[in-house]
């Protein structure tokens, strides 16, 4: 594929998502020594992808991959093959599962690691380990050829809130029975939600919007839904025996509606995702915990650790293979080829227009 048609970068404007644009990539044909090219053969879209361009200042995210001036690369979840290598410790032709770029190549200063290699250039140099490793499939415990799509769509959002639901686990849930999830029809919501049900600790209750809220409904993985509009239930439902709340969303008016209805029976409240990019911030003060923000390389580090680096695969894997033979239940994957389909599914997700049940792979190669 390499020499059929030449680099080209979907860029966004930092300043305003919906300012898209495409442009050629940079030359692919002169490596230096140490270097690796990836064709990137395939990636999901997602609202996951919406909270690393809202949070892509905050966590560098836009750092992964950089653009000019204040356009950036909004980093997805995908495949790439190995297409040239001067790095005489990897060899060409293997598929790698990790970070790319919306694009049809990436150039890495690669070094070999255990499970593939990792990016060490300088721009990337801050960035967790996890972030810039790239794996070889064909040694991947999780990969599995028959469900190479449902990997790239929500393997990176499901590792998120495996180590979410194990934190508070971890923390005997500070002592609440219920659990709160916002923009529960999201795919990490979702995800959360399903290990939540899982580990049958008390009600799971999901916030969606009225549009979702039937599709929610049907999941099974929550005991209670409750539309945006309908926040005065949650007291009702939580009673006198507390709730975490987990925000996927980071709608302001949500968290602090959520915090004033429960005040001491709120007992812990986090933020992970931002899928209301356009929502307003939540006040400075609210009742109930300072919301924090979960990190979830860090609570890698700890559990590595705490477990050895094969006792959380091992978590991981089995939690893993669950979750995608469920998500078979409810997701329908969609594939889409070429710069019109990508940017027109990337506003779509922009916008919030899509069918949750929905699972989007974007290719810059034509189908073949």
């Amino acid at each position: 594929m390499a020499d059929a048609l030449p680099p080209i970068d979907f860029q966004v404007n930092r300043d305003d998502f919906r300012d898209t644009r495409f442009v050629p990539g940079a030359p692919t044909d002169d490596l230096s020594e140490g270097q690796v090219l990836f064709e990137v053969d395939r990636f999901a879209l997602t609202s996951n992808n919406i909270s690393y361009a809202a949070a892509g200042d905050l966590l560098d995210y836009w750092g992964f991959f950089p653009g000019v001036d204040r356009w950036g690369r909004i980093p997805a979840m995908g495949f790439g093959r190995v297409a040239a290598s001067r790095n005489p410790e990897i060899p060409e032709g293997g598929q790698c599962f990790g970070f790319f770029p919306m694009s049809r190549h990436l150039v890495i200063d690669a070094k070999k690691n255990g499970a593939g290699m990792v990016d060490v250039a300088a721009h990337r140099a801050q960035h967790a380990p996890v972030y810039r490793s790239y794996s070889w499939t064909d040694g991947d415990p999780l990969y599995d050829a028959s469900r190479a799509d449902e990997l790239i769509l929500l393997r990176g959002l499901f590792m998120t809130s495996f180590l979410c639901e194990d934190m508070i686990a971890d923390e005997d849930f500070y002592g609440a029975a219920s659990s709160i999830v916002t923009s529960a029809s999201s795919k990490t919501g979702i995800a959360l939600g399903h290990l939540l049900a899982k580990r049958a600790r008390g009600p799971v209750i999901g916030l969606t919007s009225a549009r979702n809220a039937a599709f929610v409904a049907k999941l099974g993985c929550y005991d209670e839904v409750v539309r945006y509009d309908e926040l005065d239930r949650i007291p009702e439902i939580v009673g006198t025996k507390g709730a975490v709340m987990v925000d996927m969303a980071g709608n302001g008016e949500v968290v602090a509606g959520v915090h004033d209805r429960l005040e001491g029976e709120l007992r812990y409240s986090c933020t992970v995702g931002a899928t209301h990019w356009e929502a307003g911030e939540r006040p400075e003060t609210m009742p109930g915990p300072q919301p924090e923000f979960f990190f979830a390389p860090s609570r890698i580090v700890k559990r590595t650790q705490d477990w050895g680096p094969g006792g959380l695969q091992e978590r991981l894997g089995e939690a893993w293979h669950a979750f995608a033979r469920w998500s078979g239940t409810w997701m329908n994957i969609e594939r889409r080829y070429g710069e019109e389909a990508l940017r027109r599914v990337y506003l779509e997700v922009l916008n919030g227009d899509l069918d949750p049940s929905d699972g989007h792979v974007l290719s810059l190669w034509p189908k073949e």
